[in-house]
């Protein structure tokens, strides 16, 4: 597909699968879906469908590892070999690594860790199906999935891309925007804090596209986050009823 004879914006300002330019894809998200896990988290965001768990805290190993005043986060984020039209091999590929690392520092920020000194927390985030934006939607579930753990939190991370299309800025890309577009900015957020914990750039935007698009990314975060306020309360609701 050449950029050249595909527009990604028709004439009336509307996306490829009908949105505005300042439009989020359609947002499922469930909390605690996992019994073997002791946090988890589930959520879809347009195509994707991504899963977090996690598990933790637990003492680390090996014990050499172990750090006096704080716990470790370790995260692994992994795509199914069936998550993209391509079957994909089930080794951890470099990018799969460097996204590991980007999520881990994303959420690292909102929790206390010097709570639990010599323990770790592993974070597990499968992506089932991708299509583009799989490292914000896998923060924005990741931070459900540690709030479901129990783990002490100061605040949860929400994460939205926004990014260059044509010649419009536009928020949470799919896969072919993604591809085709020309720049892609990817943002993580503690709304309640007002902390950006995460802030990448691939492309180029001038100064005032780069501006418009980090807050475009802002807003879209705090939507979502308000999406995870309500997953976390619908989870608790449903306890409450099953044990009354």
């Amino acid at each position: 597909m050449s950029q050249k004879n595909n527009k990604l914006i028709d004439k009336k300002g509307l996306r490829l699968d009908g949105r505005k330019p300042d439009e989020l894809r359609p947002i499922k998200i469930e909390v605690g879906i996992l019994s073997n896990a002791d946090g988890s988290a589930y959520i879809e965001q347009g195509k994707n469908k991504i899963l977090a768990a996690i598990y933790g805290p637990k003492e680390v190993h090996p014990k050499h590892l172990a750090l006096p005043d704080r716990m470790i986060l370790r995260c692994r984020y992994h795509m199914a070999p069936f998550s993209v039209q391509e079957r994909k091999s089930p080794a951890p590929s470099r990018r799969e690594i460097e996204l590991s690392k980007v999520i881990r520092e994303a959420l690292e920020p909102a929790i206390f860790l010097e709570y639990y000194p010599r323990t770790s927390i592993d974070v597990f985030v499968e992506v089932l199906q991708a299509d583009g934006g799989t490292r914000c939607a896998s923060i924005t579930a990741a931070a459900l999935a540690l709030a479901d753990a129990g783990i002490p939190m100061k605040d949860l991370v929400a994460a939205c891309a926004a990014g260059k299309v044509d010649d419009t800025i536009v928020l949470d890309l799919m896969d072919t925007e993604d591809k085709i577009g020309k720049a892609d900015v990817p943002v993580a957020l503690m709304p309640n804090l007002n902390a950006i914990t995460l802030l990448q750039m691939d492309g180029i935007l001038s100064l005032e596209e780069f501006e418009k698009a980090v807050n475009l990314a802002l807003e879209g975060c705090r939507k979502i986050y308000a999406m995870q306020k309500e997953a976390l309360k619908a989870k608790y609701v449903n306890v409450k009823e099953v044990e009354e």
